[in-house]
């Protein structure tokens, strides 16, 4: 389980090409968020868990509940699933881990292999955050935050910004704040519904973006029930760099972040199923295939004569056909043919050389 880093996030950053193959292996970002519940044995089996299926990085969220929602806050989640009416008081239960515990999980995270990750919701928390991430994730809920985001900013770090619940000039707005600043930026696509339906994952939004924003990196936060995975492997198709989705170590867990999240299991079937798709898409350089030679020798064609042809004729075009296989002149030469003379007697259905003309 433990071991060295497949890649950092930082590097995703540094070597993106936006006029590059669109379709690449994700980063894989397993959201832990709060699911750890106050509890760092827990937080520290997520890390174990979220190498073992196979993310490149785990991200928690850090926050005080006093500085995030005011008393009178009310749910936007599955009360059925989570029935706390207010977000204070469900934000309240989860916010105990602070600097010292996100200090502790980053040096873990160090051991085991995997990326540390975890989304600021105020300045102080952004502040320490800062000493342990190469990258600042910004959640949708803040993307009109200009305040905030502009404090972010100022770290002169990478920003991966989720777009949920926001119109295109919303998005266009929050851009140029980052813009002003030069601070290298990532766009996740994202819808807030906890759970999100299939049908309203809207992954066609990740095209949008790509059109809009022809020079970020854009990738997708997903909100799905895990089911076969197939929406986040959709996604990678349709130019994700980096997939971002819940993760717990029990779905069956009460909660809000626990019935709409992976666990390993989810996470190794979406591995498995994105190396199977990155096998069948191979290499995008257009080129002839080396199993193919013998296609290209024998269900291709050659120049052949259509009847006997005399020694010392004129090659006509009505001397010639063309036929499988390849093995002689191609039909791409039949103006180059016509008008040579026959070195011999060309019997008819020769496959036509060379050497046969004058």
């Amino acid at each position: 389980m433990k071991g060295d880093l497949r890649m950092k996030i930082k590097d995703i950053f540094a070597h993106y090409d936006p006029c590059g193959t669109s379709i690449q292996r994700p980063y894989i970002i397993a959201e832990a968020g709060v699911n750890h519940e106050g509890s760092m044995d827990i937080a520290k089996r997520l890390v174990e868990e979220a190498k073992e299926g196979g993310a490149d990085a785990i991200k928690f969220q850090t926050y005080r509940a006093e500085t995030l929602a005011s008393k009178d806050s009310p749910a936007y989640w599955d009360t059925t699933k989570e029935p706390t009416q207010s977000q204070y008081e469900l934000f309240k239960k989860h916010d105990r881990f602070w600097k010292d515990e996100m200090y502790i999980l980053k040096a873990y995270c160090d051991e085991v292999g995997i990326e540390f990750m975890s989304t600021p919701f105020d300045k102080e928390s952004a502040i320490f955050l800062n000493e342990i991430m190469d990258v600042f994730k910004i959640s949708s809920s803040d993307i009109t935050n200009k305040p905030f985001i502009e404090y972010i900013c100022r770290f002169k770090k990478p920003i991966i910004l989720s777009t949920g619940a926001s119109h295109l000039h919303e998005i266009q707005e929050a851009v140029s704040w980052i813009e002003s600043y030069g601070n290298p930026l990532a766009l996740l696509h994202c819808v807030l519904n906890y759970p999100t339906p299939d049908e309203n994952a809207n992954l066609g939004m990740i095209l949008g973006l790509k059109k809009a924003f022809p020079d970020k990196i854009i990738g997708y936060s997903d909100h799905t029930l895990p089911k076969d995975m197939k929406v986040c492997e959709t996604a990678t198709l349709l130019g994700s760099v980096i997939i971002e989705k819940h993760f717990t170590h029990d779905k069956a867990l009460p909660g809000n972040d626990h019935y709409h999240a992976m666990d390993k299991e989810d996470l190794k079937l979406l591995r498995k199923n994105l190396e199977r798709t990155f096998e069948i898409l191979g290499s995008f350089k257009v080129e002839a295939l080396e199993d193919e030679i013998l296609a290209r020798e024998n269900a291709r064609r050659s120049l052949v004569a259509s009847r006997m042809i005399p020694c010392g004729k004129i090659i006509e075009e009505s001397d010639l056909t063309f036929k499988r296989p390849a093995h002689g002149i191609s039909p791409k030469f039949i103006d180059e043919v016509v008008g040579k003379r026959a070195l011999h007697e060309i019997e008819e259905d020769s496959v036509l050389q060379w050497n046969m003309f004058q």
